[in-house]
This record gives C-alpha cells, structure tokens and sequence, in this order.
C-alpha cells in the first residue's frame, strides 16, 4: 500500500512539475517574442538621462546588457 502510495504521489509531482516548466517556458517565449518585436526599444527607454523618476535614486540605466558586475 505505500509503495501504491509513493508512485502516486511521484506521479502527481512530476505532472505539477511538468506544468509549471511548461508555464515557464511559455512565458519566456512571450517575452522573447515581445523584445524581438520592438526590437529592445522598451528595455532601454528608461534610460534617458531627462528622467526625473530615476533622477533620486540613480544616474544609471536600470538595465545595463554591458555591466560587468563582480563579487
């Protein structure tokens, strides 16, 4: 009866496990496919240096693709 029980649950994990990989990977293709479609415009925008809304916090761009960031 228990080993019934651990394949069943083995079974019900990997189904979850399996889902949310799926999930995953969806929602990855979805922004893959939105950057490609606006050609990275949006990653970049709030990079200007007219910003106010970055201006207390920091003269740097958000998103950087050259920083090297080391620990």
């Amino acid at each position: 009866l228990l080993s019934l029980l651990q394949k069943w649950a083995l079974l019900a994990l990997s189904a979850c496990s399996s889902l949310c990989c799926l999930s995953c990977l969806l929602g990855l293709l979805v922004a893959i496919g939105l950057t490609l479609g606006n050609q990275g415009r949006v990653l970049l925008a709030p990079c200007s240096i007219t910003s106010t809304a970055l201006t207390p916090v920091s003269r740097e761009c958000p998103f950087d693709p050259t920083r090297v960031y080391v620990s």
